[in-house]
């Protein structure tokens, strides 16, 4: 196999597009590799006796083509969008033929063209894709397989995206995904569509309730850039009064510094799996969900109030990484990933189970972090702790704040917590180790 594969970037103005090194590639080709309406472009530049394969649904057998053809000999072309290593072809077709066996001529990115039509300078912009299967419309807490949950999550840290479409993951919907999580203010959004095509259009900035409703021709490239600054929050260890709480019964919220001990003990990396259980308003989830901005909160809530509080605290703090169930655990959780970090704020009465089970799930390295205000409960949670086998360690702690009092202050205690932090035993745990753990 002398010749590698060519992967050559195209764009819509065909062969005129093409440099002469690329040009002369493509008319020495025996097989021409590319999407329908590619090959039907540059039908006029292709060999009469050049064999033709379109890769449209057929990506996966694409690898052995080129191979059996460079086995026989055959030197083979594969036609790809602008610049192929961006969101493209290209690095699919390395990883399956090896470095050496494809040599890559890029075009300009439709990136690059968009940005250009619009005058706008893109050295800073996030580039994101939802060139693939139809994703469906966006919903609240959707999980993280959803086709469009990586672009939200994008959206969220960046002031300028550049977003790849597809057929059925449209502007509009992208402009609905952003109406759904209250975000239509935040951003406006230029669609460029056809480009270098006869039919090209480029929209002026739309607002996002102005492209939801719009309809664009295909293929395009969306921007979305910020029409005013996000918001700048502490990423944790907000103060209470920052959630909403059931009422009357104000107050069913892990405490500001019992949720700061908590959240640091569980050890969170940017792209952990967070389970939240008995979530109550929410507060230790999303503050989770908010140092995890690359990874994902499952919460859980048996009061049907309290879940509803829980909802309207993730769209007042905009995260978009958190999924909320209205249920009792541990019903459902077999549906959810194995978790980097479990937090039991709430047991419903199953904690010897809920215990055992989070154990049993954590990924190596894992911890479990529970909160508890009663003996029972913490008597209950030791206990099965040292049936399992567990490595711990308990906290109490006793915070106070101050309280004015006539024209002084004074300090006013809240009410002590076990902080139980737990993770499984290594295979040469102790015994000795085990007593040191407990502090």
């Amino acid at each position: 196999m002398t010749h590698p594969c060519r992967i050559i970037g195209v764009l819509d103005n065909g062969a005129a597009g093409l440099t002469p090194e690329a040009l002369t590639q493509l008319q020495s080709a025996d097989l021409v590799i590319g999407g329908h309406r590619t090959l039907a472009l540059f039908a006029d530049a292709i060999r009469v006796d050049a064999e033709r394969r379109d890769l449209t649904g057929n990506l996966p057998q694409v690898p052995a083509w080129i191979s059996a053809a460079r086995e026989a000999g055959k030197q083979v072309v594969v036609l790809a969008t602008g610049d192929p290593l961006c969101h493209g072809i290209a690095n699919f077709l390395i990883n399956k033929l090896g470095r050496t066996g494809v040599d890559i001529l890029p075009n300009l990115s439709t990136l690059q063209l968009a940005c250009a039509k619009l005058g706008l300078a893109w050295q800073d912009v996030r580039i994101s894709s939802v060139h693939h299967r139809d994703a469906g419309e966006w919903t609240i807490g959707a999980m993280p397989e959803h086709g469009l949950y990586r672009l939200l999550s994008v959206l969220r840290q960046s002031d300028l995206t550049a977003v790849f479409t597809s057929p059925e993951n449209t502007p509009a919907r992208i402009a609905r995904m952003l109406q759904i999580e209250s975000l239509d203010d935040e951003f406006e959004m230029a669609v460029a569509a056809c480009l270098l095509q006869d039919q090209e259009q480029v929209s002026d900035w739309l607002t996002i309730n102005t492209a939801a409703e719009r309809s664009f021709a295909d293929p395009n490239i969306v921007l979305l850039r910020r029409s005013q600054p996000a918001a700048r929050e502490a990423l944790f260890g907000l103060p209470d009064d920052r959630f909403n709480q059931r009422k009357p019964d104000k107050g069913l919220i892990t405490k500001r510094e019992v949720r700061a001990v908590s959240l640091a003990r569980m050890a969170l990396l940017p792209d952990s799996v967070v389970w939240d259980i008995g979530a109550g308003s929410g507060s230790v989830g999303l503050e989770a969900a908010r140092l995890c901005p690359q990874g994902h909160v499952y919460a859980i809530e048996k009061n049907e109030a309290d879940a509803a509080i829980a909802l309207s605290n993730r769209a007042s703090l905009r995260a978009s990484n958190y999924t909320l169930r209205h249920g009792r655990a541990p019903a459902g959780l077999e549906n959810w990933p194995d978790p980097d970090a479990v937090f039991i704020g709430g047991s419903g009465g199953e904690l010897n189970e809920l215990i055992t089970l989070c154990l049993q799930r954590l990924r190596p390295g894992g911890n479990l972090v529970m909160n508890f205000a009663t003996f029972e409960n913490i008597t209950t949670a030791i206990d099965t702790l040292k049936a399992t086998g567990a490595q711990w360690n308990v906290t109490q702690l006793q915070a106070a704040r101050s309280q004015p009092i006539l024209n002084m202050h004074r300090m006013q205690a809240e009410n002590p917590i076990w902080i139980v932090c737990a993770h499984q035993c290594e295979p040469d745990c102790s015994e000795q180790n085990l007593e040191q753990s407990y502090d």
